[in-house]
């Protein structure tokens, strides 16, 4: 695999990883004791910490990345591993006629 294709994979890896992680650990000011600002949103979060979140989101993406090379390269789950749908049995001529 080459190191460009490593790379696009990592990069869709953190982007799908930092919005699982997005709803993680945040609390609305009503949930953390802290007073709203005039026009502010309910949901609103009062402690969203965005460097925090890019952190987790490299480590687990790096972690995921790996484990997905390491797969391509050593080939532990197929195509064939993960198909729950077997093929239809094949039809003959004469049993489409009738």
């Amino acid at each position: 695999m080459a190191w460009t294709s490593v790379i696009a994979i990592y990069a869709l890896f953190w982007v799908v990883i930092a919005f699982v992680l997005l709803p993680f650990g945040i609390k609305t000011h009503d949930e953390a004791g802290v007073e709203k600002i005039a026009g502010q949103a309910d949901s609103a979060p009062a402690n969203f910490r965005p460097l925090r979140l890019a952190v987790r989101a490299t480590i687990l993406a790096a972690v995921v990345t790996a484990l997905y090379v390491a797969n391509f390269v050593n080939g532990w789950i197929g195509v064939e591993d993960i198909d729950f749908f077997p093929r239809p049995p094949e039809m003959t001529y004469a049993e489409e006629r009738s």
